[in-house]
């Protein structure tokens, strides 16, 4: 198994995990990699709460240049009752994040991806799409 997918389904696993208090909220789940480890891990807190790029964020404190995310879903680009997370991880230095596959919330769907390939980040979509989508797709709303 190559590690992008090793990694994500390590993020997936952590999605489980925010279930059922992330509710209504989908449960996600971003895992921090640096030379091939995981350095910091999250998932998405109860309503109000954190979401799970805030989470791993967090709970790491170094440089973020050479690190990768894993992110189950698509970064959120809209601020609601948190911070948009795409805008975050922007800030936070990063230079690389794979995503599982693309939020249907007609808020984002895309503009997520679209805001961290215009400040220069590297975007992989698709990685364990399939996994990620069996678990994820009850959750996700298309409002």
């Amino acid at each position: 198994m190559d590690f992008d997918k090793k990694f994500m389904l390590r993020a997936l696993k952590l999605s489980q995990t925010a279930l059922p208090e992330c509710q209504p909220n989908p449960p996600v789940g971003c895992v921090l990699v640096l030379d091939d480890q995981v350095i910091a891990e999250g998932y998405t807190q109860k309503i109000g709460g954190n979401h799970a790029e805030m989470e791993a964020l967090n709970a790491y404190d170094g440089s973020m240049g050479l690190v990768t995310a894993y992110v189950t879903l698509e970064p959120c680009s809209f601020v609601g009752r948190t911070p948009a997370c795409a805008s975050t991880l922007v800030k936070s230095g990063i230079k690389r994040v794979v995503v599982a596959i693309l939020d249907p919330d007609l808020r984002n769907n895309g503009k997520g991806i679209q805001t961290l390939e215009k400040e220069g980040i590297k975007v992989d979509i698709g990685v364990a799409s399939k996994e990620v989508s069996e678990f994820l797709s009850p959750y996700l709303g298309k409002s």
